[in-house]
């Protein structure tokens, strides 16, 4: 599955599951947003896609079977597939444990333990969003020594917690987003490289308080773009077209009345406000109904 790119350039994790058991080792992958190849790959046999494995399932008595063997085999496996993983992130950037499956996966670097606990919000500043699948690559979610794969309901979920498009997976993405932001965010210089590095530093500085925290900004309500994110009573919205949509892990359902008449806590980062403002649609979940043409900025 890919992931996030370093400073200046990007590449991708493969490996292929071999066909004797062991325990996971600890692999060599560099904890800075970059794909490494992981040595783990090649040593354990579990191997879960990560178009299924964004919540590890309840495994009962009869857990699945591939060519007539488990797909759960080793006490790795066998011990992670028992709970869903804390890998579910919410427009704040909070990471939970739900049984509910994303539509884009991303990372933050290596924020778990070797038992696949999280211990930190971030490791680095390179916030991606990844495709779910990617050249055929396949990996073990939460290995030791690997980057923590997250998952999102939608795009509009993930820019609002301060993730980006992949420069590797969503390259054509990617470079929508990242010449719509130096538009809406660097009056006079379209024309500018600007290294996605300065970018990642912005979103940074907007979305994240040292200690792990949220950052956010109050504004009317009424002034959002379609595509932003708002916290209001409790509750977390997205603006879309059409009126205000009650967001959850599940998808979008239809806000009591319209939207609030005073100042809301706004989750999505100001760089991206000013970039959906500017005419960058996210895609969302479809339970928020059929997406309107993409009016990109030229």
């Amino acid at each position: 599955m890919a992931g996030p790119g370093s400073a200046g350039s990007t590449t991708c994790a493969r490996g292929k599951p071999v066909a004797a058991a062991q325990p996971p080792a600890r692999s060599a992958a560099r904890d800075d947003g970059s794909h490494e190849k992981d040595d783990r790959m090649q040593q354990d046999p579990c191997y879960r896609s990560v178009t299924t494995a964004c919540l590890l399932p309840v495994i009962g008595s009869a857990p699945p079977r591939r060519g007539g063997q488990s797909l759960f085999t080793s006490p790795y496996c066998r011990a992670m597939s028992r709970l869903p993983l804390q890998n579910r992130v919410d427009p704040t950037g909070r990471l939970h444990a739900v049984p509910s499956r994303g539509s884009l996966m991303g990372n933050r670097g290596i924020l778990h333990d070797g038992e696949g606990r999280i211990r930190r919000q971030w490791a680095h500043k390179a916030w991606v969003t990844c495709l779910l699948s990617y050249g055929g690559i396949q990996r073990t979610v939460f290995s030791p020594g690997s980057y923590s794969e997250l998952f999102f309901l939608d795009e509009a979920t993930a820019l609002a917690a301060g993730h980006r498009p992949c420069n590797t997976c969503q390259r054509q993405r990617h470079l929508e987003f990242r010449q719509a932001w130096i538009t809406a965010n660097m009056a006079g210089q379209e024309n500018a490289f600007v290294p996605v590095t300065d970018i990642d530093r912005v979103l940074h500085a907007e979305r994240a308080i040292p200690g792990g925290g949220k950052r956010s900004f109050d504004t009317a309500a009424a002034a959002l773009p379609p595509g932003t994110m708002f916290e209001h009573a409790g509750r977390v919205y997205l603006v879309w077209t059409g009126g205000p949509l009650l967001w959850s892990f599940d998808g979008y359902s239809a806000a009591d009345g319209t939207l609030p008449a005073g100042a809301v806590r706004v989750l999505t980062p100001p760089s991206i406000v000013r970039l959906f403002a500017a005419g960058f649609v996210p895609d969302v979940h479809p339970s928020a109904g059929p997406l309107r043409e993409r009016a990109l900025p030229r």
